[in-house]
């Protein structure tokens, strides 16, 4: 079962390709890239010219793309779908859990928009 979140604010944004759920995503509607910028995370998917829910105030639910300690900072992954500790990209979240997550997990992330 997925974690849970407290979303405080959503917008939406019309999406310019396609948008996996809990992607982080740009202003501008697109996936963000690697290390980039993120105003938020997709509430659920959404195809290229449709509109998504993007949360970007409060806490949002993401894809780990590999081990990340309670608390760590995240930015988008190489997996651009998920995210990882961060090294040297732009941090889009913090990891809110009590245990690491491990790849594939859905975890709970504050929302750092950019």
């Amino acid at each position: 079962m997925p974690a849970a979140y407290n979303k405080v604010q959503a917008l939406g944004v019309t999406a310019s390709a396609a948008i996996a759920q809990y992607q982080a995503v740009t202003a501008a509607g697109a996936p963000a890239t690697a290390g980039g910028n993120a105003m938020g995370f997709a509430e659920f998917p959404a195809a290229s010219g449709t509109r998504a829910t993007v949360i970007n105030l409060g806490t949002a639910l993401a894809v780990a793309g590999g081990a990340i300690n309670p608390g760590a900072l995240v930015e988008v992954g190489t997996t651009v779908t998920k995210v990882v500790a961060r090294t040297s990209g732009v941090s889009v979240g913090r990891y809110l859990g009590t245990v690491a997550a491990a790849d594939g997990d859905v975890i709970e992330v504050l929302v750092l928009p950019n």
